[in-house]
């Protein structure tokens, strides 16, 4: 899939809103990574995209791999605090477990690019996270907390297949599937998305757990 990126110059921001330039820099470097691919992405490139010199973008960030290692650290922490939040309700493991799927999809959906860079662009992404431990921490942290609601749904004799550790594979890598194709395939006609993650959700969590 061919993605042009459109360069725009955005307007100066007032002294103090440091913060609201920071965020622009890494929108734009989302979308300039997903169009030219990570090696092909440039300083200059986000700079540009921003409306700001080189020099300007440096005072945020010393290179691209703390831009995406920023944009990873964002996008997993945001999905851990979900799960832990969900995690705590107090209702039915299998219930928890299906939203936080749905929570999954979701921002996925809403978030392609962060979502493309985070969980489709491997090589570089393990790269990135594997040179800060604590990002790769989060990263662990966040599955654990899922797959440990899955461990649940094993210890009750619920689980129709496999184990919890398969089964919590299956569930993330199915999910992960269908957005992955939606995001990617955009020409495809697909069904409203709303019916499609609930037709997913409900296919998976009936298939792999009994009631």
């Amino acid at each position: 899939m061919t993605t042009s990126v459109t360069t725009r110059r955005s307007a100066r921001k007032p002294k103090g809103d440091g913060h609201l330039r920071r965020a622009e820099i890494l929108a734009a470097a989302e979308r300039i990574f997903v169009a030219e691919g990570y090696d092909g992405a440039t300083i200059r490139k986000i700079a540009d995209e921003v409306g700001v010199s080189s020099t300007a973008l440096y005072m945020h960030f010393p290179d691209k791999s703390c831009i995406l290692l920023e944009i990873c650290e964002g996008t997993i922490r945001h999905l851990l605090e979900r799960n832990a939040e969900i995690a705590a309700k107090p209702m039915d493991a299998a219930n928890r477990v299906k939203l936080m799927l749905e929570t999954y999809m979701r921002w996925g959906l809403d978030h392609p690019n962060a979502y493309e860079l985070v969980f489709s662009s491997a090589r570089h992404v393990t790269a990135v996270m594997a040179d800060e431990g604590a990002t790769a921490d989060l990263g662990a942290e966040c599955y654990e907390i899922f797959s440990g609601v899955v461990r649940e749904i094993a210890a009750e004799g619920r689980l129709r297949a496999g184990t919890a550790d398969s089964a919590a594979q299956a569930l993330w890598g199915s999910c992960h599937g269908v957005v992955n194709l939606m995001i990617n395939r955009p020409n495809f006609v697909w069904a409203p998305a709303d019916e499609l993650l609930s037709v997913t959700l409900e296919g998976l969590m009936y298939g792999l757990v009994a009631d």
